[in-house]
């Protein structure tokens, strides 16, 4: 029961805060945090997959009913939950505990940042490839991707440094 409501209050917090805060940060015209995947990262190592995905899909569709973009977040966000239960087996020792959860502290930061790297650098590449549908400035669109990713891994390890001190 505290995992649920520690989990809910963690989705609450990152949907206010991507749409009342980060969905107006955009540095340069080009990148803004999209930090809401930090919610789909951390999910401990037991969850099932149904699960995962449900969370997933309905934090995606309250961002993009939120946001005015209809489907980007929910697609991509779901497409995420489904590849976090299978990359978080790479990254995890094959003798841990079977409720690890995914954090910096459980995991060691260069996995970590490594785990969450690949899986923002996914979802920024699907949510802009869904948002410009096309690649007609393809050099703008991988700037977009690029500089997005690395603002979202950076507020991300900002944040888990911070719990990591609790």
């Amino acid at each position: 029961m505290a995992r649920l409501v520690s989990r809910l209050a963690m989705f609450v917090a990152l949907l206010l805060a991507q749409v009342l805060v980060l969905n107006h940060v955009w540095l340069m015209n080009v990148a803004t945090p999209l930090l809401y995947v930090y919610f789909a990262i951390t999910f401990p190592r037991n969850t099932e997959k149904g699960e995962v995905l449900v969370w997933c899909f309905i934090l995606g569709l309250l961002v993009d009913i939120f946001s005015n973009t209809p489907g980007l977040a929910a697609g991509s966000l779901t497409l995420i939950g489904m590849i976090q239960t299978y990359l978080v087996e790479l990254f995890v020792p094959r003798d841990s505990a079977e409720n690890l959860e995914v954090s910096a502290a459980t995991l060691g930061w260069g996995k970590f940042s490594m785990l969450s790297g690949i899986l923002i650098l996914i979802y920024c590449l699907l949510f802009f490839i869904l948002e410009a549908f096309n690649f007609f400035d393809w050099q703008l669109w991988l700037l977009r991707v690029v500089c997005s990713a690395a603002l979202t891994l950076g507020l991300m390890l900002a944040i888990e440094s911070l719990r990591s001190k609790r």
